[in-house]
């Protein structure tokens, strides 16, 4: 009889996270062609004014960009729902699935060639996006939001939210204006590290949700509307600068950076607070590891083989001065200065900035 009554159990949670597997991947597909229609609208929004880089917001006046935040939020609908299934380890990695999505589009739409050996690359995700899906850990659903607050607020998981959130101040308030248009890492950064603090909530809520839904209502518990107030919060932080981050860099940059980091602070926060990988398996836990490893060289692979967009400051675009002086290697003077009034339409560009002194 206890037999029979595991198996049910195990068959019970296998089904979870079967539906939680499908929901990623329609998440995936939804946010893979987000990422592609929201940077057409960033672009169109872009030649009327100020960039989202450069700290624009006529992105919000473009209707394209809100076609693309439209399917953006039901992919992130159907992860948020994914997560009420199945445990963040399986749910987070099948997010690579969105880079195939949005390396094929970008390819055709957004001129962003793709070669190819970046198939390998796709190839990689896709095998090892199963490989999670095979050795998934089983996750038990907490029987009340208070549960999951107790997990919450252990020392460990409250250890790994301040570093957190101390690292993301770091980053917004010191290294965003100083380097965020040239170092991708400061952008993508802010969105992986939030990131994973807000799939933490999300979760919990998605569990209130679920719960609710059974009988057993969460509502009347303050803890539940904690984790909203931080569900939309975080959101709201990664929506800003990944749309800085789409539109400074390339997508084919963008998107396999913000996977590996976001990706890997995910399972990491899940494993502290959750206990994803408690009593299971070393080679169950090896082959998820290995499954990981995989997309994630499959996004490497993807991403070096395709060609890195000329990203231009917006700095170069400030007028000349009334004199230029310039010098010139060869038989020709050195020293040369000439009055703005006398230029003419001969004198096309000085090919090297750095001949300018």
């Amino acid at each position: 009889m206890s037999s029979a009554a595991s198996d049910a159990s195990g068959g019970d949670l296998f089904a979870a996270n079967l539906k939680g597997s499908l929901l990623a991947v329609a998440s995936s597909a939804f946010i893979g062609v987000s990422f592609i229609v929201k940077k057409k609208g960033l672009r169109r929004a872009a030649g009327a004014g100020a960039r989202a880089g450069v700290g624009g917001y006529g992105y919000l006046l473009e209707p394209l960009w809100w076609v693309g935040m439209v399917t953006m939020i039901v992919g992130e609908i159907a992860n948020f729902i994914a997560y009420m299934f199945a445990p963040a380890v399986l749910v987070t990695p099948l997010g690579a699935l969105s880079i195939i999505v949005s390396a094929v589009l970008a390819h055709f739409t957004l001129n962003e060639k793709l070669r190819r050996v970046g198939v390998l690359g796709c190839g990689l995700c896709i095998v090892g996006s199963t490989m999670i899906i095979l050795h998934a850990p089983q996750e038990r659903t907490p029987s009340s939001v208070e549960q999951i607050w107790h997990l919450a607020t252990q020392p460990s998981f409250l250890f790994y939210a301040a570093v957190a959130v101390g690292v993301s101040l770091f980053l917004m308030l010191y290294c965003a204006p100083r380097y965020g248009q040239t170092n991708i890492i400061v952008y993508v950064g802010i969105c992986s590290v939030i990131g994973s603090l807000t799939v933490m909530s999300i979760k919990a809520v998605g569990i209130a949700i679920k719960l609710t839904i059974e009988g057993i209502n969460q509502a009347g518990y303050f803890q539940t509307w904690v984790f909203a107030v931080v569900s939309a919060t975080c959101i709201v932080i990664q929506l800003v600068y990944l749309n800085k981050a789409l539109d400074t860099f390339n997508t084919a940059v963008v998107s396999p950076i913000y996977y590996a980091m976001f990706t890997t602070l995910t399972i990491l926060a899940s494993a502290i607070m959750f206990k994803d990988w408690s009593g299971q398996r070393a080679s169950n836990i090896a082959s998820e590891i290995c499954g990981f490893l995989t997309v994630l060289a499959g996004t490497v692979v993807l991403h070096s083989t395709r060609e890195p967009e000329q990203t231009v400051s917006a700095d170069l675009y400030a007028p000349l001065p009334p004199k230029i002086y310039w010098h010139i290697q060869g038989n020709s003077d050195i020293g040369k200065q000439r009055d703005d009034d006398s230029l003419t339409c001969e004198f096309i560009t000085v090919v090297r900035q750095d001949y300018f002194v």
